[in-house]
């Protein structure tokens, strides 16, 4: 029976669906891209390899960082805590400048291949202040003023490459293709356990090595690995999708706006199938009942010709939809800033906090104090390879959705999972005071109290990252506008560097307020501090936040695609 020259357009437009990714994406030459031979697996598989290295570099550093500069640079605690958070809070503010240059003007690959090699000169520079004499921890100053132009300039380094990177790596997946789609889904639990294999190598072995025979010598590994990772990125060229940079992302948001506040006065229309839409090659939203007035920028006036009319006077359905998604991310966006400030501390008091106690493994062998942070790594590792195996597939079944649960539960389930975390640190923070009390003194170097009662609170807010760390990465990428989705990952990542900057601020203003009412909670060390108090601080703050965000998430409206 002959098909119907309909039925025909149709079956060629399958058949080339199948053959071709049509999701706007290009190849390294500019076509549309074989599905057979790009993207997916084997095109992610060199981005990952990249994350890896960096994070290893990142880690290795961060987590002995607050080590490093009370025992080399001879800050007091408070102080070097303070420096700790706010080199983080930049790590994680600057990605927000260059996720908006890759999406508007240079491109995610070309962001990652320049901003990796930025990267590379902060390790250099890093590497050089413990080799070259005059730039040595024993020149002081100099030294002090070397080693954080080295690690600011890490900071800039994964202000392009880190939302970049990730977002370059789920572009790898077609959102119209359902196994892709599939793919994508695990892309973000896979790229976080690539990380936390990455942290768990950086708090072990190089942590050891920088603790045990020197930084410089552990610098060098992480210069030469990352050297050859970036070499290992250009290779996979001919396997990448690519998304062409269109331009400032913020003009078309700029435009509703501003089409809408002139259009203020004018009534809505009767049918939402009367605002203006034109068909595109890409995806196109369906329209929403929230946030309605800024719908009146696309009413046609009578005497408007859509064709001729300004983009500031008159936009579609897709940009008006797109701009609700930005405004409507706003309050989930705050309310999880205090999930920003709980992930802090693991990196500053809870080592701070192992380098107190008993670290030894049988007579001789002594673990550095940042390598107790490598559980967190484990819990979250864990916890990601439970939810990609075990824990999706029953959910699928049981709700019979894609994703099982919406992103937002799954945040939320990370937020629950970290104020119990904060709870068992305060306690274990309290047993360790005691025993302070106890042996204070004496000869010692360290309390008897094992380390491994720090276990717990490691393992339990990894399990709470597998959570809400990997769901706010899916949830920043996945609901913004396709053309903001490296700037989608830097909003996740301010989640933490602002978290980190409150942090700061909080440190400050705590240390201030019972300093004037008696004893500070931050003492010269941590034995005459309370740390306990202030976990038990931190654990009531993001419990209220939560009762907050349920209520945001529940009214939530998630991105609605309509193919054109």
């Amino acid at each position: 029976m002959a098909l119907q020259p309909e039925e025909q357009q149709n079956s060629v437009e399958d058949a080339k669906d199948m053959m071709f990714v049509c999701d706007s994406s290009l190849d390294h030459k500019g076509r549309l891209p074989l599905r057979s031979s790009t993207g997916t697996w084997k095109a992610a598989f060199f981005i990952i390899a990249i994350e890896f290295t960096e994070r290893l570099s990142y880690f290795a550093i961060a987590t002995n960082l607050i080590t490093y500069l009370t025992k080399v640079i001879h800050e007091d605690l408070t102080t070097a805590a303070k420096n700790v958070n706010n080199w983080a809070g930049v790590t994680t503010i600057t990605p927000l400048l260059g996720a908006f240059l890759a999406d508007a003007y240079a491109g995610r690959f070309l962001m990652i291949l320049l901003s990796s090699i930025v990267y590379l000169m902060g390790l250099g520079i890093l590497t050089m202040s413990q080799f070259i004499p005059s730039l040595k921890p024993s020149k002081g100053k100099v030294h002090e003023v070397v080693f954080f132009a080295g690690i600011y300039l890490l900071s800039l380094g994964s202000g392009g490459h880190k939302p970049s990177l990730e977002s370059f790596g789920a572009d790898q997946f077609d959102d119209d293709n359902l196994e892709e789609r599939k793919g994508k889904m695990s892309f973000f639990n896979w790229w976080n356990a690539a990380l936390c294999s990455g942290l768990l190598l950086a708090v072990t072995v190089l942590v050891y090595l920088q603790d045990n025979i020197s930084w410089g010598f552990s610098n060098i590994i992480l210069t030469i690995t990352m050297a050859l990772t970036i070499i290992i990125f250009i290779l996979g060229k001919p396997f990448y999708r690519y998304r062409a940079p269109q331009g400032s992302p913020l003009t078309p948001i700029l435009q509703v706006l501003v089409a809408a506040f002139i259009k203020r006065n004018l009534p809505h229309p009767s049918t939402p199938d009367l605002l203006y839409e034109v068909p595109n090659s890409g995806r196109s939203l369906n329209h929403t009942n929230k946030l309605r007035f800024l719908d009146k920028a696309c009413i046609i006036q009578d005497n408007e010709t859509p064709e001729a009319a300004s983009h500031w006077k008159l936009t579609t359905v897709t940009k008006v939809e797109e701009t609700k998604l930005i405004v409507n991310m706003i309050p989930i966006w705050l309310t999880t800033l205090q999930f920003g400030v709980c992930i802090a501390q693991p990196t500053t008091f809870f080592v701070k906090q192992s380098s107190t106690m008993n670290r030894m493994i049988g007579k001789k062998f002594e673990i550095p104090p940042a390598t107790i942070a490598s559980l967190a790594a484990v819990g979250m590792l864990l916890c990601v390879v439970f939810y990609e195996k075990i824990m999706l597939p029953i959910l699928r079944r049981v709700t019979g959705k894609e994703r099982g649960i919406t992103i937002l539960q799954r945040v939320g389930i990370g937020m629950v999972i970290t104020i119990l975390g904060l709870a068992v640190a305060a306690i274990v923070e309290k047993q360790r005071l005691i025993v302070a009390e106890k042996e204070k003194g004496g000869n010692k170097r360290f309390l008897s109290m094992s380390v491994f009662w720090l276990s717990p609170q490691f393992l339990i807010l990894g399990i709470a990252d597998g959570f809400a760390l990997v769901g706010l990465q899916e949830f920043f990428y996945d609901q913004v506008p396709d053309s903001m989705r490296s700037l989608g990952i830097a909003l996740y990542l301010s989640v933490i560097g602002v978290g980190s900057f409150i942090s700061s601020f909080l440190i400050t203003v705590v240390n201030h307020v019972t300093e004037k009412n008696g004893k500070s909670w931050f003492g010269k060390d941590l034995n005459s501090s309370r740390l306990d108090k202030f976990y038990w601080l931190l654990a009531a703050m993001t419990g209220l936040n939560f009762g907050v965000y349920v209520i945001l998430a529940k009214r939530h409206s998630y991105k609605s695609v309509q193919k054109m």
